[in-house]
């Protein structure tokens, strides 16, 4: 690994990146390679592109068997709706987002100076960093990982179809528990007018829970339900508020 990259990948933001992806490297210059975009490399090879590479297939081979062993009834043409859906460029760039992956990217001067990181290189970095968790430790880290982030994302994906509208599931939960009907607050979007994403949160009466991002509102909102249940029913939530 080069220096200027050592240099400029410190050890907080690498400690920074793991705790985040909820592993430890035992590589750590491996890591740091999962986080140099070609505009902040050396050279090419000592950029993640080749990461990303491998990470795709990873994550759609893991997304797959979930799939399968999840929905046992469910023809091909339904798994191969959700796959097309949650492994998309679009989800991959969200989870990165939700996550501040791109908090941990080295880039060039060129691309830095945005406020907003294009949306291809954010689906990029957390593809290259499925492949770092699968090369240094297996395919169970790895398996762990996809299941945390996206899991939520196969549940949404699929929710409708299978009977779990989430907004609807929890007006019935707050009207039976507290005589309430829950709203959505939207609270930020960002990105162009063409692919904006959008965070919203629920309120039943004035408790606010906590807020999602999607890559509409309807699914924003759905996914600010899945946070409420979550929270109601004491469960983790699937990612970080913000």
């Amino acid at each position: 690994m080069a220096k200027r990259t050592e240099a400029l990948i410190s050890d907080e933001i690498l400690d920074g990146c793991e705790t985040v992806l909820d592993y430890r490297f035992e590589n750590r210059d491996l890591l740091r390679n999962c986080l140099t975009h070609a505009s902040g490399a050396n050279h090419r090879l000592a950029s993640n592109e080749r990461l990303e590479f491998l990470g795709d297939a990873i994550l759609g081979a893991v997304v797959c068997e979930m799939l399968y062993r999840r929905f046992p009834e469910d023809p091909e043409g339904e798994l191969t709706r959700i796959k097309s859906i949650v492994v998309s460029r679009h989800i991959c760039a969200q989870v990165s987002e939700v996550l501040r992956l791109t908090d941990f990217l080295l880039m060039g001067k060129g691309l830095s100076v945005h406020s907003r990181v294009p949306s291809s290189i954010a689906a990029a970095v957390f593809e290259s960093l499925v492949a770092g968790v699968y090369l240094d430790g297996g395919l169970e880290p790895a398996r762990r990982l996809i299941e945390r982030v996206i899991g939520p994302e196969v549940e949404i994906a699929a929710g409708v179809e299978h009977g779990k509208n989430f907004k609807s599931l929890l007006q019935q939960f707050a009207q039976k528990t507290v005589g309430e009907t829950p709203v959505y607050k939207l609270l930020d979007e960002k990105g162009p007018d063409h692919s904006k994403c959008f965070k919203v949160a629920a309120l039943i009466g004035p408790k606010m829970y906590p807020p999602a991002w999607g890559a509409n509102k309807k699914a924003a909102e759905q996914r600010a339900a899945h946070n409420a249940l979550c929270e109601l029913e004491g469960r983790e939530l699937p990612f970080p508020a913000e």
